[in-house]
């Protein structure tokens, strides 16, 4: 009698089950080469062909596929298997008495890691539960969506209050006395900042084709940020670095490249951005594993082929006065100060301390907020941080506009909030609401990641992204993966997005009333949550 393992890792432990029906496989291996994750594999099995009690049995054998039991090989639920199935023989089923967590933690005494985004879901989503109520009719009438002129653009840089314009009159002519800090007018959404490595190239390039073909073509003005790790030569040196917002964070990793452009540079950047922390995974660093650090990810970032952990905070800045004197002046005087420069941050209950202080700047250089929320996706990070910290960004964001409210200053340095927006379906309406909470405009990363094609979700499908191993090539940078991407569809599918989101925003705006963006025009939003209208201070209805 065999003996029961009960230590060891069974297929029951793992999150997902691969369902495998051999009546209807043809053995034509195609679920096998789609399988990036090498989670099935073809054995072969004895099987009984004949015989009875008082005949000898006839035995045949025969290939079938069975699912791969290991820590490193196991399912992930992708589904790739199923979708190029021809008979529908395989696919993976959720089985939701896993203990795969457990199992691991146990066996190699390591922290689980993973990408994607968190897979708990307890609190409800707070952005679901408030509708726009305040609909304008006859005594102020609502626009019409497709002929009115709706002013779509949102600062970028510092915006100084009247009294501190410094402006005189010299023989009737107004004339400036003082240099006005940066600022650019912008797309109120900003396609969010994931690196040459966390993405494949093909996926960074087709969200550059597709920033520079809606300001060039289309003449939408949005911006794209690229993320922690620096950028091709090519395009740092090419008219369409006007359009990136190039990110510096702890790792320091790609600006040596960077630096070295700067005389060749044909046109200043749209803003430069310093991550201090990330919504995703807030208190960590950026991790790269060495898996993804593919050979021009390597001159890019000038670093060998090794796992690339960046400290979880900028070194040298204790503070935020350091902060102010030290990387905001620095990155300002780099590019004489003509380009804007913001700050990144986690939602944290300390979000709103490093606001009032920016605020208070006496230099007048910081150009942008940018919080993010815990329902952000990232690249790989510890499954601890990404399913147990973090603050939702809808009540923080509303914390920090309400406290430059109470300074008098709301407006001065714009606010871009983000984290799992369009998550339950609109995007536009998400953005939306977050305006009228008091964001100047919004970002987001894992959507394009959706609009490209992955396959994870919210609820432990796939998630894989810190492998390497990508079955839609975005977030991988083996060759064989990332040709499933088509750089020219990706593309496209962002445009169009973009242009549907555009239309949306449009249809919101018009039905209140606001030809320009609604920032802080809570009055314009209602709930039927109690806790959430006092928290947000909207109006509650029932």
């Amino acid at each position: 009698m065999a003996a029961v393992t009960v230590n060891e890792l069974h297929r029951d432990d793992l999150p997902w089950i691969v369902e495998y029906d051999s009546t209807k496989c043809i053995q034509c291996g195609k679920c096998m080469a789609a399988c990036s994750f090498n989670a099935i594999k073809p054995v072969i099995e004895k099987r009984k062909k004949s015989g009875n009690i008082t005949k000898k049995n006839k035995f045949e054998k025969v290939i079938v596929i069975k699912q791969e039991v290991s820590f490193k090989h196991h399912c992930r639920g992708c589904g790739m298997c199923e979708r190029v199935c021809p008979n529908g023989a395989i696919k993976p089923i959720r089985n939701m008495d896993d203990r795969y967590s457990i199992r691991y933690r146990a066996a190699t005494g390591d922290s689980v890691k993973k990408g994607g985004r968190s897979n708990l879901n307890t609190e409800g989503r707070t952005l679901d539960k408030i509708k726009v109520g305040r609909i304008s009719q006859m005594t102020d009438p609502s626009l019409d969506a497709v002929r009115h002129t709706f002013e779509l653009k949102t600062p970028f840089g510092r915006v100084l209050s009247a009294d501190k314009l410094s402006f005189e009159l010299n023989n009737g002519d107004i004339v400036k006395t003082k240099p006005l800090p940066p600022n650019r007018w912008i797309y109120p959404i900003i396609m969010g900042d994931m690196s040459i490595g966390a993405v494949s190239w093909r996926m960074w390039e087709a969200m550059a084709i597709a920033t520079a073909y809606l300001n060039e073509v289309v003449g939408i003005p949005i911006r794209m940020c690229t993320g922690e790790g620096g950028i091709p030569a090519k395009l740092l040196k090419s008219k369409y670095v006007k359009y990136m917002i190039l990110q510096i964070a702890s790792g320091h990793f790609g600006w040596n490249r960077i630096i070295d452009a700067m005389p060749d540079m044909a046109a200043d950047p749209a803003g430069i951005l310093i991550k201090i922390g990330q919504g995703a995974k807030p208190g960590d660093g950026g991790m790269l594993m060495a898996n993804k650090v593919a050979k021009y990810v390597q001159e890019i970032r000038g670093v060998p082929k090794a796992d690339l952990l960046s400290p979880p905070t900028h070194q040298g800045l204790y503070s935020i006065e350091e902060s102010v004197q030290k990387m905001f002046l620095s990155m300002n005087a780099a590019f004489n100060f003509k380009v804007p420069v913001a700050i990144k941050v986690a939602a944290s209950v300390t979000s709103v301390s490093v606001y009032n202080n920016l605020l208070r700047d006496p230099y007048n250089i910081v150009g942008g907020f940018f919080l993010d929320g815990l329902a952000a996706g990232t690249g790989a990070a510890h499954e601890i941080s990404l399913n147990h910290t973090g603050h939702p960004i809808t009540s923080k964001l509303r914390d920090c506009y309400k406290a430059a409210i109470n300074q008098g200053r709301q407006g001065e340095i714009p606010i871009f909030a983000g984290g799992g927006l369009g998550q339950t379906g609109s995007f536009a309406a998400d953005a939306f609401k977050l305006i009228c909470l008091g964001a100047n405009g919004v970002f987001s990363g894992r959507l394009l990641l959706q609009i490209a094609g992955c396959v994870g979700n919210d609820t432990e499908r796939c998630n894989a992204c810190n492998t390497g191993l990508c079955p839609a090539g975005i977030a991988s940078q083996d060759v064989c993966l990332t040709k499933r991407l088509d750089i020219d569809k990706v593309a496209q599918n962002i445009v169009n997005y973009v242009l549907a989101t555009d239309l949306e925003l449009r249809k919101l705006m018009a039905a209140t009333g606001c030809s320009s963006l609604p920032v802080g025009r809570s009055d314009a939003l209602i709930t039927v949550d109690k806790n959430v209208a006092d928290r947000l201070d909207i109006q509650y209805v029932c």
